[in-house]
């Protein structure tokens, strides 16, 4: 995308950041679930045999135990996870475990089945693909662990795609779900439809980013007294904004219904 050879994705939050911010990406939709869910959540699973039945005792072991973390560029496999469980809880999972893996959500979920990792990071989307095409092993997992909502995956064209094609992709996508034929094609991916949606999608992932970024700074004994503070001030900054724009958001949101109500 970023060099013009891909004209439209479907990312994930993570990866669609890394898009928007570095190779001219903007998002336009966003998938729906089939059951109409406004997004997913990250899950840490174990083998259902696991004596490890919270996060709490995942941390308490963790130099027992091997770890399956998600791709660097996985939203729920390993931004969400790295924020919720770990910076909040000061753990480096790099170090933290007896061993640890950067593997797919799919090789993590039967890695754990298998007993070859003790814990991992899964979604909620993953699990039900795999109660569908490997019930056996999708019987095998525990969940420990639910993250807060993560906003369905958006889809991202290049911003410079020339506005009448951008139309055509709206009309087409904002449309698609509407007959049974497209039904039929959109449930093995376990959608209904494409929303409408913005950048703005990626406020609470960008906030998360920053935490985690903001927690590393905190702890880096490396720096001097001087250098952390004025990170960190920046950083915060970065975050109010972040906040200020969220609020403006809900702000809308909420005076929306107030709006319809006035008008009627």
């Amino acid at each position: 995308m970023r060099f013009d050879k891909v004209d439209l994705a479907w990312y994930g939050n993570k990866s669609a950041m890394e898009a928007v911010d570095r190779a001219g990406g903007e998002i336009f939709a966003q998938t729906v679930a089939a059951d109409g869910s406004p997004g997913y959540w990250s899950l840490l699973i174990t083998h259902r045999d696991s004596d490890v039945e919270s996060v709490e005792d995942m941390l308490s072991r963790a130099d027992e135990l091997i770890f399956g973390n998600g791709d660097p560029n996985s939203t729920s496999g390993y931004l969400v996870p790295s924020y919720y469980v770990f910076a909040k809880n000061g753990v480096d999972a790099a170090s933290a475990f007896k061993r640890t893996m950067n593997s797919s959500h799919e090789t993590n979920a039967l890695s754990v089945a298998n007993h070859q990792v003790d814990v991992a990071t899964f979604n909620t989307e993953g699990m039900e693909r795999l109660e569908i095409t490997n019930p056996e092993k999708a019987e095998q997992l525990k969940v420990i662990w639910k993250s807060p909502l993560i906003p369905s995956d958006p889809l991202v064209w290049r911003t410079n795609l020339p506005e009448e094609l951008k139309a055509e992709l709206r009309e087409f996508f904002y449309a698609y779900g509407e007959t049974e034929a497209q039904r039929e094609i959109l449930e093995p991916l376990q959608w209904a439809r494409f929303d409408e949606s913005s950048n703005d999608q990626l406020l609470p992932i960008r906030q998360l980013e920053l935490f985690k970024e903001r927690a590393q700074v905190a702890n880096d004994d490396s720096l001097s007294t001087e250098k952390r503070e004025a990170q960190l001030a920046e950083l915060d900054a970065q975050l109010d904004a972040l906040n200020q724009r969220m609020d403006e958001l809900q702000a809308s949101a909420d005076d929306a219904p107030a709006t319809a109500m006035t008008s009627q």
